[in-house]
Protein backbone atom coordinates (compact mmCIF):
# COMPACT_ATOMS: atom_id res chain seq x y z
CA UNK A 1 0.00 0.00 0.00
CA UNK A 2 2.59 2.08 0.65
CA UNK A 3 3.96 1.84 -2.73
CA UNK A 4 1.19 2.64 -4.44
CA UNK A 5 0.48 6.12 -2.66
CA UNK A 6 4.08 6.78 -4.03
CA UNK A 7 3.02 6.03 -7.58
CA UNK A 8 0.18 8.01 -6.93
CA UNK A 9 1.80 11.23 -5.41
CA UNK A 10 4.43 11.82 -8.63
CA UNK A 11 2.11 10.14 -11.70
CA UNK A 12 -0.29 13.00 -11.73
CA UNK A 13 2.08 15.88 -11.61
CA UNK A 14 4.16 14.23 -14.62
CA UNK A 15 0.64 14.18 -16.28
CA UNK A 16 -0.14 17.98 -15.30
CA UNK A 17 3.77 18.72 -16.45
CA UNK A 18 3.78 16.52 -19.74
CA UNK A 19 0.47 18.44 -20.44
CA UNK A 20 1.56 21.93 -20.48
CA UNK A 21 4.86 20.95 -21.94
CA UNK A 22 2.74 19.59 -25.22
CA UNK A 23 0.79 23.01 -24.74
CA UNK A 24 3.89 25.22 -24.87
CA UNK A 25 5.42 23.20 -27.95
CA UNK A 26 1.88 23.50 -30.04
CA UNK A 27 2.02 27.18 -29.36
CA UNK A 28 5.67 27.57 -30.34
CA UNK A 29 4.99 25.91 -33.11
CA UNK A 30 1.93 28.04 -33.86
CA UNK A 31 3.66 31.11 -33.46
CA UNK A 32 6.12 29.92 -36.11
CA UNK A 33 3.82 29.18 -38.62
CA UNK A 34 2.36 32.81 -38.23
CA UNK A 35 5.83 34.01 -38.27
CA UNK A 36 6.84 32.76 -41.09
CA UNK A 37 3.68 33.62 -42.92
CA UNK A 38 4.16 37.18 -42.12
CA UNK A 39 7.75 37.05 -43.28
CA UNK A 40 7.07 35.70 -46.46
CA UNK A 41 4.06 37.82 -46.96
CA UNK A 42 6.47 40.83 -46.05
CA UNK A 43 8.95 39.45 -48.40
CA UNK A 44 6.55 39.27 -51.58
CA UNK A 45 4.93 42.80 -50.39
CA UNK A 46 8.44 43.73 -52.25
CA UNK A 47 7.64 42.58 -55.40
CA UNK A 48 4.09 44.10 -56.88
CA UNK A 49 5.57 47.28 -57.49
CA UNK A 50 8.00 45.46 -59.69
CA UNK A 51 5.31 43.64 -61.39
CA UNK A 52 3.20 46.46 -62.02
CA UNK A 53 5.89 48.16 -63.29
CA UNK A 54 6.77 45.41 -65.65
CA UNK A 55 3.21 45.21 -66.75
CA UNK A 56 3.00 48.78 -67.40
CA UNK A 57 6.08 49.59 -68.96
CA UNK A 58 5.20 47.58 -72.38
CA UNK A 59 2.37 50.69 -72.50
CA UNK A 60 4.57 53.35 -71.97
CA UNK A 61 6.92 52.08 -74.29
CA UNK A 62 4.57 51.50 -77.20
CA UNK A 63 2.99 55.31 -76.93
CA UNK A 64 6.99 56.23 -77.16
CA UNK A 65 7.52 54.13 -80.19
CA UNK A 66 6.53 56.47 -83.11
CA UNK A 67 5.18 54.52 -86.46
CA UNK A 68 7.79 54.57 -88.86
CA UNK A 69 6.75 56.29 -92.62
CA UNK A 70 5.93 54.52 -95.26
CA UNK A 71 8.91 54.64 -97.97
CA UNK A 72 8.57 57.72 -100.54
CA UNK A 73 7.01 55.71 -104.18
CA UNK A 74 9.32 55.63 -106.40
CA UNK A 75 8.74 57.02 -110.10
CA UNK A 76 5.94 55.49 -112.12
CA UNK A 77 7.56 53.86 -115.24
CA UNK A 78 6.16 55.52 -118.39
CA UNK A 79 4.44 53.77 -121.85
CA UNK A 80 5.20 54.26 -125.19
CA UNK A 81 3.29 54.02 -128.09
CA UNK A 82 5.10 52.92 -131.44
CA UNK A 83 4.51 53.45 -135.14
CA UNK A 84 6.80 51.22 -137.15
CA UNK A 85 5.99 52.25 -141.08
CA UNK A 86 7.24 50.11 -143.99
CA UNK A 87 7.22 50.18 -147.85
CA UNK A 88 7.74 47.48 -150.57
CA UNK A 89 9.95 45.07 -149.80
CA UNK A 90 9.96 45.40 -146.15
CA UNK A 91 7.96 43.13 -144.67
CA UNK A 92 10.92 40.87 -142.83
CA UNK A 93 12.43 44.17 -141.64
CA UNK A 94 9.43 45.87 -139.83
CA UNK A 95 8.57 42.08 -138.02
CA UNK A 96 12.42 42.18 -136.91
CA UNK A 97 12.22 45.78 -135.32
CA UNK A 98 8.97 45.04 -134.13
CA UNK A 99 10.19 41.82 -132.02
CA UNK A 100 13.17 43.95 -130.89
CA UNK A 101 10.90 46.32 -129.96
CA UNK A 102 8.23 44.66 -128.22
CA UNK A 103 7.50 45.12 -124.27
CA UNK A 104 4.11 43.79 -122.83
CA UNK A 105 4.04 47.73 -121.58
CA UNK A 106 3.88 49.46 -124.76
CA UNK A 107 1.63 49.70 -127.38
CA UNK A 108 2.26 49.30 -131.29
CA UNK A 109 0.92 50.30 -134.66
CA UNK A 110 2.44 48.42 -138.08
CA UNK A 111 1.75 50.13 -141.02
CA UNK A 112 3.00 49.28 -145.07
CA UNK A 113 2.08 51.09 -147.76
CA UNK A 114 -0.37 51.86 -150.71
CA UNK A 115 3.40 50.70 -152.49
CA UNK A 116 4.04 47.37 -150.50
CA UNK A 117 1.59 44.27 -152.21
CA UNK A 118 -1.32 43.55 -150.81
CA UNK A 119 0.22 39.70 -150.11
CA UNK A 120 2.90 41.62 -148.00
CA UNK A 121 0.59 43.61 -146.10
CA UNK A 122 -1.88 40.05 -145.18
CA UNK A 123 1.25 38.15 -144.30
CA UNK A 124 1.96 41.38 -141.77
CA UNK A 125 -1.63 41.50 -140.53
CA UNK A 126 -1.95 37.63 -140.44
CA UNK A 127 1.43 37.41 -138.18
CA UNK A 128 0.19 39.60 -136.04
CA UNK A 129 -3.39 38.25 -135.27
CA UNK A 130 -1.73 34.98 -134.69
CA UNK A 131 1.52 35.71 -132.58
CA UNK A 132 0.38 34.19 -129.40
CA UNK A 133 1.79 36.81 -127.33
CA UNK A 134 0.64 39.54 -129.26
CA UNK A 135 -2.77 37.90 -129.10
CA UNK A 136 -2.14 37.64 -125.22
CA UNK A 137 -1.44 41.36 -124.55
CA UNK A 138 -3.47 42.44 -126.88
CA UNK A 139 -1.12 45.84 -127.82
CA UNK A 140 -0.22 45.36 -131.09
CA UNK A 141 -2.42 46.62 -134.04
CA UNK A 142 -2.27 46.66 -137.83
CA UNK A 143 -3.46 50.37 -139.54
CA UNK A 144 -6.05 48.26 -142.17
CA UNK A 145 -5.91 51.42 -144.16
CA UNK A 146 -2.94 51.32 -146.79
CA UNK A 147 -1.76 55.29 -147.29
CA UNK A 148 -0.13 56.44 -150.12
CA UNK A 149 3.06 58.18 -148.18
CA UNK A 150 5.45 60.35 -149.58
CA UNK A 151 8.60 60.83 -147.40
CA UNK A 152 9.24 63.74 -145.50
CA UNK A 153 5.52 65.28 -147.04
CA UNK A 154 2.26 65.53 -145.67
CA UNK A 155 1.02 62.36 -146.39
CA UNK A 156 3.26 61.02 -143.58
CA UNK A 157 2.05 63.51 -141.25
CA UNK A 158 -1.43 62.40 -142.16
CA UNK A 159 -0.52 58.57 -141.44
CA UNK A 160 1.62 59.52 -138.56
CA UNK A 161 -2.10 61.55 -136.97
CA UNK A 162 -3.93 57.93 -138.11
CA UNK A 163 -1.91 55.85 -135.90
CA UNK A 164 -2.11 58.38 -133.08
CA UNK A 165 -5.82 58.13 -133.12
CA UNK A 166 -5.70 54.21 -133.56
CA UNK A 167 -4.08 53.61 -130.43
CA UNK A 168 -5.94 56.89 -128.73
CA UNK A 169 -8.58 55.06 -129.44
CA UNK A 170 -8.33 52.12 -127.74
CA UNK A 171 -5.99 53.06 -124.98
CA UNK A 172 -4.94 56.92 -123.29
CA UNK A 173 -2.13 55.98 -120.72
CA UNK A 174 0.71 56.04 -123.04
CA UNK A 175 3.05 59.08 -122.23
CA UNK A 176 5.04 59.26 -125.50
CA UNK A 177 4.84 58.80 -129.38
CA UNK A 178 7.47 57.33 -131.57
CA UNK A 179 7.53 57.15 -134.81
CA UNK A 180 9.76 54.17 -136.65
CA UNK A 181 10.73 52.85 -139.61
CA UNK A 182 11.10 49.35 -140.97
CA UNK A 183 14.80 50.28 -140.83
CA UNK A 184 15.47 51.33 -137.46
CA UNK A 185 16.57 48.80 -134.73
CA UNK A 186 16.92 49.87 -131.00
CA UNK A 187 20.44 50.07 -129.65
CA UNK A 188 18.93 49.76 -125.78
CA UNK A 189 16.55 47.42 -124.45
CA UNK A 190 12.97 48.76 -123.56
CA UNK A 191 13.50 47.70 -119.91
CA UNK A 192 16.60 50.46 -119.88
CA UNK A 193 14.26 52.34 -122.08
CA UNK A 194 11.31 53.18 -119.49
CA UNK A 195 13.49 53.20 -116.90
CA UNK A 196 15.60 55.94 -118.29
CA UNK A 197 12.33 57.80 -119.10
CA UNK A 198 10.60 56.84 -115.65
CA UNK A 199 13.12 60.04 -114.31
CA UNK A 200 11.85 62.79 -116.44
CA UNK A 201 8.82 64.93 -116.99
CA UNK A 202 5.40 63.24 -118.82
CA UNK A 203 5.34 67.09 -120.43
CA UNK A 204 8.29 66.87 -121.95
CA UNK A 205 8.56 66.67 -125.53
CA UNK A 206 11.33 66.16 -128.21
CA UNK A 207 9.28 67.78 -130.65
CA UNK A 208 10.91 71.05 -132.34
CA UNK A 209 8.09 73.60 -133.41
CA UNK A 210 8.28 77.39 -133.54
CA UNK A 211 5.15 79.97 -133.82
CA UNK A 212 7.23 81.41 -136.88
CA UNK A 213 5.33 80.54 -139.71
CA UNK A 214 7.16 82.60 -142.26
Amino acid sequence: MGYLNMVKKWVFPLAITSLVCILLLATSFHMGIVSSLHTTNSIYSLFPSRVMTNQSSPYFVKTKIKQASPPPAGPSIPKFAYLISGSKGDLEKLWRTLQALYHPRNYYVVHLDLESPPEERLELASRVEKDPIFAKVGNVYMNPKANMITYRGPTMVSNTLHSCAILLKRHKDWDWFINLSASDYPLVTQDDLLHTFSSLKRELNFIEHTSHLA
